[in-house]
């Protein structure tokens, strides 16, 4: 797992597709505040990223497999935006190692790259953590 926090901006993975679903997240935490349920910050970021014009699925479902064989269980993650970007919302005090791992695993089964694991539950300011396969 690699935070990538010191990398110059040129090197970035989707960078500019990051830069826009922060935005929007950022707009979501100044309108909402903190205090809200997860699904409120779900529901109100895809009014968010469509007045943005932002592509996104919501809630896909990521298929697991076992040495091959498919299995049952699914991957939920909150959106996945431009095709390459993975979004995880929270709504805790802090963002917890296990959410980070979720992300990953999220990432891995996606085969994507990038996440943002976001938590609205924190303080006055949405805390975004950008997490890279």
């Amino acid at each position: 797992m690699d935070h990538e926090p010191h990398e110059p901006h040129e090197r970035l993975l989707h960078r500019e597709e990051v830069f826009a679903v922060q935005g929007a997240i950022f707009e979501v935490n100044r309108v909402l505040g903190v205090g809200f349920l997860e699904a409120a910050y779900q529901e109100s970021l895809g009014i968010e990223f469509g007045r943005r014009e932002i592509p996104f699925v919501a809630q896909p479902k990521l298929g697991l497999s076992y040495k091959g064989t498919a299995l049952r269980a699914v991957y939920i993650p909150d959106f996945i935006c431009f095709g390459c970007v993975l979004v995880e919302l929270k709504a805790a005090s802090a963002i917890a190692p296990e959410h980070r791992a979720q992300v990953i695993n999220y990432l891995k089964a996606a085969d994507l790259r990038v996440g943002l694991l976001v938590n609205f539950g924190g303080s006055y300011k949405a805390q975004i953590e950008r997490l890279v396969r």
